[in-house]
């Protein structure tokens, strides 16, 4: 297929040619067991119901990806993420973690070119924030939007994953929900340098409505894995359209 025949999206006077291609970023990721029903409260809109990896369990991750080089420039974003189900799945049980996809319900940036992008492509719930990162001992950082603290997590060191068993790369399915309308995005993702371990992040949240939903989850707790990544190459192709 060639160029030409690609889809694109014109976001600023600039042509983005599909898929969207993410040459380098870093992830920090903390993954947290919260009730399910409150979840699947927080996520009703979407018309997805949470995968429930024990009875009345299910998994929120919060990250930030540092995005260095790519087609949509270099920024930072923090993410909510609820584990789902896709359409007409009704998986349970821990092994069914696996292949859960991933539902966007906060996703602040700090770039206006990315914001725009994410809103008109994909439907992403892309707001403006502010990002502060402390690289010492411990990775921490500290996401705000609109001089209100959303969330801090400090992040301690992970074990080293050999790279055997991260550099594949993986197709993945995200959920998106803006204006009514539901998306699904498929997307690609390879990773290097990556950690992990049991527990190893703590959570902090303010004084924002985004801070508010969080403390609706049970949240601020311990999480019960964390994994970061110090090399991500991502791919991103169009939205479609689910309901």
């Amino acid at each position: 297929m060639t160029d030409t025949a690609r889809p694109t999206h014109t976001i600023q006077g600039t042509v983005l040619t599909m898929p969207v291609r993410i040459r380098k970023a870093d992830t920090h990721v903390a993954m947290f067991s919260v009730p399910a029903d409150a979840a699947q409260r927080m996520i009703d809109y979407s018309g997805l119901r949470v995968r429930e990896y024990l009875p009345g369990r299910a998994v929120t991750m919060l990250m930030l990806v540092r995005y260095i080089d790519g087609d949509l420039g270099k920024y930072h974003e923090f993410g909510t993420a609820v584990m789902v189900n896709p359409p007409g799945s009704a998986a349970k049980g821990p092994t069914a973690l696996a292949s859960a996809a991933a539902f966007i319900h906060h996703l602040p940036v700090n770039q206006g070119f990315t914001l725009e992008a994410g809103q008109r492509i994909w439907g992403f719930p892309k707001i403006m924030a502010d990002f502060t990162v402390r690289e010492n001992r411990t990775f921490d950082f500290d996401v705000s939007a609109d001089d209100k603290l959303i969330a801090g997590i400090e992040f301690s060191p992970g074990l080293p994953v050999p790279s055997a068993f991260t550099s594949k790369s993986q197709v993945l399915t995200t959920y998106s929900h803006t204006g009514g309308v539901t998306r699904e995005i498929a997307w690609e993702m390879k990773n290097s340098g990556m950690r992990a371990r049991v527990g190893g992040a703590r959570l902090r949240l303010g004084a924002h409505p985004y801070a508010d939903e969080l403390r609706a989850l049970g949240l601020p707790k311990r999480a019960f894995a964390t994994q970061s990544s110090a090399n991500v190459e991502m791919t991103f192709g169009e939205a479609t359209e689910i309901s």
